[in-house]
């Protein structure tokens, strides 16, 4: 992964800071980052949803600086950004069946800390733009496919509400104080340094760690549920595009997706035939705050960001799957 660059900026005249670094997305973003020559790479982080194995090939690097803070804390999001120019802002609470069990503190995380964030970013003087994680689940119930960024419906979920919320107030701070933010709605990512572990663990590594462990693995409803599922560094693509695109792009959202759908057991079957194992499923109850059907229309980002997804689904399978079995 990342043998090619995503930019055609210098980055070692630039410091970035990156959110949740420890987790899954943010720690790739950061190994891209430092593989390219960034100046700084600064992670925030509190290990609350991330790992510190996540991050330990780059504690030798003199250009890492690692941060144990809260977002929690607007003290702690403003000494984060001191003398940075280009953030992302990865930190969240995720999993929609976390933020039933516990709304307060998906909220608290989710907004509250958003929100410390954006106020950071209006008192900062050297960033020059803040890339932030949206969610396609600002989408809701809305049936429409493919999903585009100005049609949505009504949020099913506290977490889904969290993510949009993120979303109004990034476009009220950009009117309000000329802040330069960029929403990228990601769609099921997947891929390396993705737990398996915990409660709520997404659908793929815990498909792996079923196949791994040969042991029947538990899907919501009958399946037939479709997903766009993403590959990660796709997802880092288009943060680091995000970071130097024009001035078109400020303050939008944008889908991150491959504009692909398949089903949650289409996805299986493929997985079984990758591990050569011909395990069967569980079926269980559909899950509260579920979106049925999910496909991304892509050409926004395409347009704005320059964003092209370089790994199909079946490729970064592949390799997330290579990876997860060592």
């Amino acid at each position: 992964m990342y043998t090619q660059p995503y930019h055609t900026q210098e980055l070692s005249n630039s410091r970035f800071l990156v959110t949740g670094g420890a987790g899954f997305i943010g720690s790739n973003l950061v190994e891209y980052l430092l593989k390219f020559g960034a100046k700084k790479v600064r992670v925030l982080d509190n290990f609350s949803n991330g790992y510190r194995e996540n991050l330990t090939e780059f504690m030798e690097n003199p250009a890492f600086e690692l941060v144990e803070g809260d977002i929690r804390d607007l003290e702690t999001c403003k000494k984060a950004m001191v003398d940075i120019d280009y953030v992302s802002h990865q930190a969240a609470l995720g999993s929609v069946p976390r933020s039933i069990n516990d709304p307060i503190t998906t909220n608290a995380v989710n907004i509250n800390g958003f929100l410390n964030m954006l106020v950071a970013l209006k008192e900062s003087t050297t960033v020059q733009r803040m890339v932030y994680a949206a969610s396609s689940s600002t989408y809701g119930d809305s049936k429409a496919l493919p999903k585009v960024e100005d049609n949505i419906g009504k949020p099913l979920s506290p977490y889904a509400v969290t993510k949009y919320v993120n979303e109004l107030y990034a476009d009220v701070f950009g009117k309000t104080y000329n802040t330069d933010v960029i929403g990228l709605r990601y769609f099921n990512i997947f891929g390396p340094k993705q737990s398996p572990n915990g409660a709520y663990a997404a659908v793929i590594p815990l498909f792996m760690q079923a196949l791994k462990d040969k042991k029947a693995p538990t899907i919501h409803g009958d399946g037939e549920q479709t997903r766009d599922f993403t590959f990660v560094a796709n997802a880092v693509q288009a943060n680091v595009k995000g970071f130097f695109a024009s001035k078109d792009a400020s303050n939008e959202v944008f889908n991150i997706a491959c504009g692909e759908r398949i089903s949650v057991n289409y996805l299986w079957e493929t997985l079984n035939q990758a591990a050569n194992q011909e395990l069967k499923a569980i079926y269980g109850p559909t899950r509260q705050g579920d979106v049925r059907d999910s496909l991304a229309e892509i050409s926004k980002a395409e347009k704005l960001l320059g964003y092209a997804p370089e790994y199909t689904v079946g490729q970064g399978l592949k390799i997330t799957w290579d990876w997860f079995k060592d």
